[in-house]
């Protein structure tokens, strides 16, 4: 049964949650029958499968193709809509943005950073939010850590605080060290989901090609679970000696 954004807030400090990105209908339909929590269709698409320089080339069009095709994969599963750089430069765009990612089948939406007043103008009109800070791939000139030193470390526990006060069910933390991660987790009353920030949070998020393996670089807090890039080089060899040699077909 799917998750609504209450039931995934009823398991902060019960049951931790799980939660993969994915971009396709094949890959959705295989992380509902695994039983995965939340699917967020990130606007990380940009880069791991269409090779751009930063998430900041994606758009709108893209993200809503990949909400619906998610959709169509996983109609069970609670899936969040990761809102592209500027799609919610101000309340209004946000608003209207925000709508198309629900029309496309998203039950939620992702903003990074403190954007507290377009978070509560959101929730006021009945969407529910999940919030990102630490890491924010769509602002930063690099992706090292966040959260080293006092000061940006006060401002990761500042920003979370804000993102549950503005009414966020959740807040991804990124590529923070884990005892920050921990503090913040014990700090707020919705839970929060890592991605490098440490075990103790209330869930855990991965982008699916980094946990397939799928590609040639991956960031130091990925697991990987699968090497599907060299499954992929092998059968493709494969292939090509047996076209060569007239064994195929």
């Amino acid at each position: 049964m799917k998750k609504s954004a209450a039931d995934l807030r009823e398991m902060k400090g019960k049951e931790p949650i799980s939660m993969l990105t994915a971009y396709t209908c094949p890959i959705a339909r295989c992380l509902e029958r695994a039983g995965i929590d939340v699917i967020l269709v990130g606007d990380t698409w940009g880069m791991v499968e269409m090779g751009f320089e930063s998430t900041r080339q994606v758009t709108m069009e893209h993200m809503c193709d990949n909400i619906a095709a998610v959709r169509r994969g996983a109609p069970d599963t609670h899936i969040i809509g990761d809102m592209p750089y500027q799609s919610d430069a101000n309340a209004e765009v946000a608003l209207g943005n925000a709508r198309r990612f629900i029309d496309a089948g998203a039950d939620s939406v992702k903003l990074e950073g403190p954007k507290y007043d377009i978070i509560e103008k959101l929730v006021t009109e009945g969407i529910e939010v999940c919030g990102h800070t630490g890491l924010t791939p769509q602002t930063v000139s690099s992706f090292k850590q966040v959260g080293r030193d006092e000061r940006e470390a006060n401002r990761v526990l500042e920003h979370a605080a804000g993102l549950a006060n503005a009414g966020c069910y959740l807040v991804v933390l990124e590529h923070i060290p884990a005892e920050l991660g921990e503090e913040v987790t014990r700090s707020i009353d919705i839970p929060a989901i890592g991605i490098g920030a440490g075990s103790a949070c209330d869930g855990q998020v991965l982008v699916i090609n980094d946990l397939m393996g799928l590609g040639d670089r991956w960031p130091p807090f990925s697991k990987q679970y699968l090497h599907l890039a060299e499954l992929l080089r092998e059968a493709a060899a494969r292939y090509a000696r047996e076209v060569k040699q007239r064994v195929f077909p």
